[in-house]
């Protein structure tokens, strides 16, 4: 549809300048894109696909948390059209999560109306104060996950992913996953074309999906050495082409599957099995990054078998083939 979607940033003091800078620089080049392109009825757009305006509770310069102070209009002067999509950035200058009654406050009086309610990092906290969050599930900052649950039991977190969907929600994890989510929400709008070329613009070498993990599972487990399984760990990163069942992993620490089963859950936070997933497609990552190896070996190095197995894997996780990976990513290649 040729129409021009309003988008409001919700700007307060001590905000990360990328949560707000990434949002507003994808959706600035996706309207230049778009511009450039025919719509997608066939005709060319006459009107801009987004206009954006960054609002904050009483207007004038707010100051983001590098120091760098951002001009913004005051919620109760913003343009009177209906609100697309509502974005709250996160960020603070302290350890505490922001607390904004007067944005909360016109996120409570405006979410319903808006056809989106998205949230970056700690902006989560924002609309779970105003009760957007209540019954969804949500992502936030690695960091600030357990807090953001334990604030708001009424809430499901996953640290996990960098985005997540839930209706009319969406909300994304910290720092540069707030562009991913821009992206996602650009292809919504107007397709994959639109949403690739602006990536393309932004000179990003990988439109990576809400799956994504947002850190690397070898050292997130890492960070988790109190839960017993270091060593476990250390095993199974040098054993990736074997036999990783549970009930292998089981016998390692002397218990039974369904004992090593659950409190493999409680401690770690996730399954085994997706442990070991995760831990070989990043084996993959760094095989593709480093080596020329074929692909077969690498699918057979990683655990995954057929390489046939091992395109599924990152086309479902990553959004690309091992292919435009490797093309990317290669400093083997970059060389030659």
């Amino acid at each position: 549809m040729n129409i021009t979607r309003h988008i409001v940033l919700l700007a307060h003091e001590g905000m990360n300048m990328i949560d707000l800078s990434g949002p507003l620089q994808a959706f600035t080049t996706a309207s230049r894109v778009a511009a450039e392109r025919e719509g997608g009825a066939g005709t060319a757009r006459t009107v801009p696909l987004y206009q954006v305006t960054v609002a904050s509770a009483h207007g004038g310069l707010v100051t983001t948390g590098p120091g760098l102070a951002v001009m913004t209009v005051a919620l109760a002067a913003l343009p009177a059209v209906p609100v697309d999509t509502l974005i709250a950035p996160g960020g603070s200058m302290t350890d505490a999560y922001p607390r904004q009654p007067e944005l909360v406050a016109w996120i409570k009086a405006n979410a319903a109306g808006a056809r989106r309610v998205c949230s970056v990092c700690t902006g989560a906290f924002l609309l779970a104060a105003a009760g957007v969050l209540d019954g969804k599930q949500v992502t936030t900052h690695w960091e600030w996950a357990g807090r953001l649950q334990q604030a708001f039991p009424a809430v499901a977190v996953n640290p996990e992913p960098i985005f997540i969907q839930s209706g009319k929600v969406w909300t994304s994890a910290g720092v540069t996953a707030g562009i991913d989510l821009t992206l996602a929400l650009i292809e919504a709008d107007v397709g994959h074309r639109i949403a690739i070329a602006t990536a393309r613009q932004m000179v990003m070498f990988l439109k990576r999906p809400g799956s994504q993990s947002q850190f690397s599972v070898p050292l997130a487990a890492q960070s988790k050495d109190r839960s017993g399984f270091a060593e476990l760990h250390a095993w199974i990163a040098a054993n990736l082409s074997g036999d990783l069942r549970v009930e292998a992993l089981a016998r390692r620490v002397n218990m039974t599957p369904r004992t090593f089963a659950r409190i493999y859950v409680a401690q770690i936070g996730r399954t085994p099995a997706r442990t070991v997933e995760a831990m070989r497609i990043e084996a993959a990552c760094r095989a593709l990054e480093e080596t020329d190896l074929p692909l077969k070996r690498i699918a057979t190095d990683t655990g995954h078998g057929e390489e046939q197995n091992l395109r599924r894997v990152f086309q479902r996780q990553l959004g690309v083939s091992p292919a435009q990976y490797r093309s990317r990513f290669s400093a083997h290649q970059m060389v030659h």
